[in-house]
């Protein structure tokens, strides 16, 4: 189950409505007994966003649920754009019945979450402990070439770069060819953390080198986040640190 927070908990229990991907709502069947669900599969985000905009024009408590926080890479985004697009007012706090879309004001609220990428960093250790760039290497939404200007922009400004959506079963070779552009520009041993299905069923750490990380492509799924580290970037004791630049210790 993916982890809550308070605040999110509380959302789904006074909530009327539940919509989302079919296997994030899979994660919290526990907690959603009695209520309406609405669920569909990959690639139909659009068709989610505006049943739970449907849903609360309504009348209804709804919540759209996202991984991680729904402002990294999730629905909140989406959601204000369709709002936007449909001229819907929003943030106000009196119910109406149904009028005309345009004439109806919702109250919208974006409840944080855990990111995939702080529950990753909290299973290798502290590798975010300084400046950080993360690039999604899915070209669903975005050019690829921009995709690589950008790592290679991350590269060269010794960010330490978290690769989210880094591998799918259609899309193989473009972590090849990120690995490729960072290779070029920081020493092979860089260290690299793989974190896979972090803080689920069946989640793996791995902790390797810029140079050993084409040992591990096989493992790395759209579920993985691959963390390279920065120049100042180490291993310690098992664990990856990126030091914040405290001169005096002790």
């Amino acid at each position: 189950m993916e982890h809550l927070t308070v605040k999110a908990a509380e959302a789904l229990k006074a909530c009327d409505v539940i919509v989302g991907y079919d296997t994030y709502i899979n994660l919290i069947r526990p907690l959603i007994d009695g209520k309406e669900v609405i669920s569909t599969g990959m690639m139909r985000e659009v068709e989610r966003c505006r049943a739970a905009l449907d849903a609360a024009i309504d009348g209804k408590i709804t919540v759209l649920v996202s991984s991680g926080d729904p402002g990294i890479y999730g629905m909140a985004g989406l959601v204000f754009e369709l709002l936007r697009a449909e001229e819907l007012k929003f943030n106000d706090e009196k119910k109406a019945g149904r009028i005309r879309r345009t004439d109806y004001k919702l109250k919208i609220e974006v409840v944080p979450g855990v990111p995939a990428f702080a529950a990753a960093a909290s299973l290798l250790g502290a590798p975010l402990m300084h400046d950080f760039a993360s690039v999604s290497l899915s070209d669903l939404l975005t050019p690829l070439e921009l995709i690589f200007k950008r790592v290679e922009a991350a590269a060269k400004a010794d960010f330490v770069i978290m690769l989210y959506n880094p591998k799918s079963k259609k899309r193989v070779e473009h972590l090849v060819d990120a690995v490729r552009i960072v290779s070029d520009i920081r020493v092979p041993q860089t260290p690299v953390g793989i974190v896979k299905n972090g803080t689920r069923e069946g989640e793996s750490v791995i902790l390797t080198t810029l140079e050993g990380l084409p040992d591990y492509y096989d493992m790395v799924d759209m579920t993985t986040i691959v963390i390279i580290g920065n120049k100042s970037t180490l291993i310690y004791n098992g664990r990856m640190i990126t030091p914040r630049g405290y001169k005096k210790i002790g």
